[in-house]
């Protein structure tokens, strides 16, 4: 069962699970149509619609991008604890009584860690500070009825996704094309990237693998500086990146938003994984840079 099924995330693990052989259930809103459960994630969401379910996947949540508000930041907030909690209760729920769905994995990101600059971050590392860290650390409490209940649960700290038709990378594109792209602040904070095709990859490992649980970051072993990153981008696209968007613009222009997306340094890696037999599809930027936009 996978919640936020249609989107960028969503809709690619339904598409390579059912490669697999595997049956997929969208969780949706709206009316269902075959292959989909309806529910209100303020509402108490009947056990008996995860009968027959090995595990859950829980992408769901309000987009981060826009004007954060006080108002804004509550829905995001919320969007992804009272949607966590709503369907790890009814998981739990439905675990005690059939021993299914035996695995929760619910999505976070390297937001959990705020602003460390040049330490290098493990599932072990505290949670950090400001806006995202504090909505990872609840987002990922929420889960907490699952838990508890004896379900194996899996958070997926995911870093930056290299995605053309979504993520992080979309809206960098266009400047970088018209050879507008350059220096993002200073430069030096650490972007832990990650391509799609690892996500994905993490997502099905987690629900095969008994011995993952609890944080996981989702990023490449290879984490880079800002500056490398455009520079990367720059080399893929054959482009030029002269134009540094300077630290005064981005908080003038974006405020706090800018500040957490573009600013903030996390020099995460995947220990837990790199403790595992999982193998990255791209670990080297340039490569992974190719294959998004091919």
């Amino acid at each position: 069962m996978i919640s936020g099924a249609s989107g960028l995330l969503g809709t690619a693990l339904t598409r390579g699970l059912q490669s697999d052989g595997h049956e997929t259930v969208a969780l949706v809103r709206r009316i269902p149509r075959e292959g989909e459960v309806q529910w209100d994630p303020r509402q108490p969401l009947d056990p008996a619609k995860l009968a027959g379910c090995d595990g859950v996947v829980h992408l769901a949540g309000k987009n981060i991008a826009g004007r954060w508000t006080e108002r804004f930041k509550q829905e995001v907030l919320e969007s992804r604890t009272v949607t966590t909690r709503t369907l790890a209760t009814a998981t739990a729920d439905s675990f005690r009584r059939t021993g299914q769905p035996r695995v929760f994995v619910s999505a976070s990101g390297v937001g959990y860690y705020g602003n460390r600059g040049d330490e290098v971050l493990t599932e072990q590392s505290a949670v950090g500070t400001g806006f995202l860290a504090e909505v990872c650390k609840q987002w990922e409490a929420a889960a907490a009825p699952a838990r508890e209940a004896g379900v194996r649960v899996v958070n997926l700290r995911i870093g930056v996704v290299l995605a053309r038709d979504g993520g992080a990378l979309k809206p960098m594109l266009l400047p970088f094309q018209l050879g507008l792209g350059g220096r993002i602040g200073s430069g030096q904070q650490w972007w832990s990237w990650v391509a799609l095709e690892d996500v994905i990859g993490a997502m099905r490992f987690a629900l095969q693998t008994d011995g993952l649980q609890g944080g996981v970051n989702v990023v490449a072993p290879a984490p880079v500086r800002c500056a490398e990153f455009v520079k990367a981008l720059g080399r893929v696209l054959h482009r030029p990146t002269i134009f540094p968007l300077p630290e005064f613009v981005i908080r003038t222009v974006m405020g706090e938003m800018g500040q957490e997306l573009l600013l903030t340094s996390a020099c995460a890696m995947p220990e837990k994984l790199q403790g595992t037999d999982y193998q990255f599809r791209h670990a080297d930027l340039d490569g992974a840079l190719r294959a998004a936009l091919k």
